[in-house]
């Protein structure tokens, strides 16, 4: 078996998880191929002393790995699926952060769940992607030019709203006033989006959501839209420019420049243990099912 190995370190949080991996993997002849950052941090903070081969970039992750392990948080997940991108190759995350949605795997249950990972017993998640253009080109938007979470217009430099004219294949939909607007999928439903107020999706579901961010239109609300469609957002304000994100990164677009979202051709596989399904999860992170009033 042959994996990759991306993470983060956060102080003495990650030193166990890590340890953990490696002794299991070494002791089951799992060959580690090692982001070659995150080795260069292990080696500095003599977490690791054992010398391994190394990856740094999208195109050295092919088919010959089994898997990809995100050692950190969501956002670590985020980033290892820009490693990864339409290479197909599934990531499973083990979570080192706090929330966690994505990254599922616990630090007290990495022993065991990492036996399922020898033993093949997981299936893939299929994790849908959105992808965005510019009109106007803009080179940097469009040079890693994918979401597994979200893509989302805000305002830049100003306290006052913009509008985003929105068209739905290419239908005229609305004009939000408001402080931004996000497109997520069902994977980012459970992040910005549901923090806006928006719907949870479970990751099956074939659809997108448009929430607004704090709309002075009071009567917009979030809509579910299938995923095939194409959205078209043109953004004006009172600066010259406003705020792209796609999931953790940020560029600057002028105003009145169209954007273009839509469904990518290729999805990110996620691994799921058979105990860590997405709805444990939900139940687990938002307390479903418990009486915390007090």
């Amino acid at each position: 078996m042959k994996v990759a190995i991306y993470g983060k370190h956060y102080l003495n949080s990650t030193e166990p998880i890590i340890n953990d991996i490696f002794v299991f993997f070494n002791i089951n002849g799992v060959e580690m191929i090692i982001e070659a950052a995150f080795l260069k941090i292990l080696h500095e903070k003599k977490i690791i002393q054992k010398e391994y081969k190394t990856f740094t970039s999208h195109k050295e992750l092919d088919s010959s790995f089994d898997m990809l392990i995100s050692i950190g948080g969501d956002g670590t997940i985020l980033r290892a699926a820009a490693l990864v991108r339409n290479s197909g190759v599934p990531i499973l995350g083990i979570n080192a952060g706090r929330l966690g949605f994505l990254a599922t795997v616990q630090k007290e249950n990495i022993a065991e769940f990492m036996q399922f990972i020898i033993n093949k017993k997981y299936t893939i998640s299929n994790r849908t992607l959105l992808s965005l253009s510019c009109t106007p080109s803009n080179t940097a938007v469009e040079e890693i030019n994918f979401a597994m979470n979200e893509i989302s217009v805000s305002r830049k430099d100003t306290t006052s709203m913009i509008t985003i004219e929105t068209y739905l294949n290419k239908e005229f939909l609305n004009s939000y006033w408001a402080d931004g607007l996000i497109i997520a999928t069902p994977t980012g439903s459970t992040g910005y989006s549901m923090s806006c107020g928006g719907p949870i999706l479970t990751p099956d579901v074939k659809g997108l959501v448009i929430t607004p961010i704090a709309p002075h239109n009071l009567n917009a609300r979030p809509l579910v839209i299938p995923d095939e469609t194409e959205i078209r957002l043109k953004v004006s304000g009172r600066e010259k420019n406003y705020l792209v994100s796609l999931d953790s990164r940020i560029t600057s677009v002028k105003n009145e420049t169209i954007l273009i979202i839509k469904k990518t051709p290729f999805q990110i596989n996620m691994v799921e243990i058979p105990e860590e399904t997405f709805l444990k999860t939900l139940r687990t992170k938002l307390f479903w099912g418990e009486d915390r009033r007090n």
